[in-house]
């Protein structure tokens, strides 16, 4: 009996899930990482067997342009089980300017305000079709405030 590991190995293994043994290689390539870099990165794909990161921070840059190098050498001397089917030849970054875009602001929700007109308000006017809508408009107000 094959427990869940294996089936999900074994999905993941046919030609047409290519997309999540990828997937699944950029994530244990971006688990060697330190946490704070892990953190900056928003996100990598693999374009042209070149592995991009990209970062949210010009300091995460740098720090990746520093670590770069001992990382290239590791994966070449032992490329990790997930790796095997893709050829990553290289490994880039780059700094996105765009920002991220917080939950709160993309869901607006229209206010309600409490209705404060009583319309107990006095008609001034002396024309007779401007007379007959402010009328119209108090009784409406009128009748929304008995509701409530």
């Amino acid at each position: 009996m094959k427990n869940t590991k294996d089936i999900i190995n074994l999905i993941q293994n046919k030609p047409q899930f290519s997309k999540l043994s990828k997937h699944k290689c950029i994530s244990t390539i971006q688990s060697l990482f330190s946490p704070l870099l892990q953190r900056m990165i928003k996100f990598a794909y693999i374009k042209q067997n070149i592995l991009f990161f990209v970062l949210t921070h010009p300091g995460a840059k740098q720090e990746f342009d520093n670590n770069i190098q001992s990382i290239k050498s590791a994966l070449n001397f032992c490329t990790p089980e997930e790796c095997s089917e893709v050829n990553i030849q290289d490994i880039k970054a780059f700094v996105t300017h765009t920002p991220l875009i917080a939950p709160e602001f993309t869901q607006k929700k229209p206010q309600l305000y409490e209705e404060r007109a009583k319309g107990d308000f006095i008609v001034t006017t002396n024309d007779e079709n401007l007379k007959k809508i402010m009328y119209e408009i108090k009784n409406i107000i009128k009748k929304q405030d008995n509701d409530t």
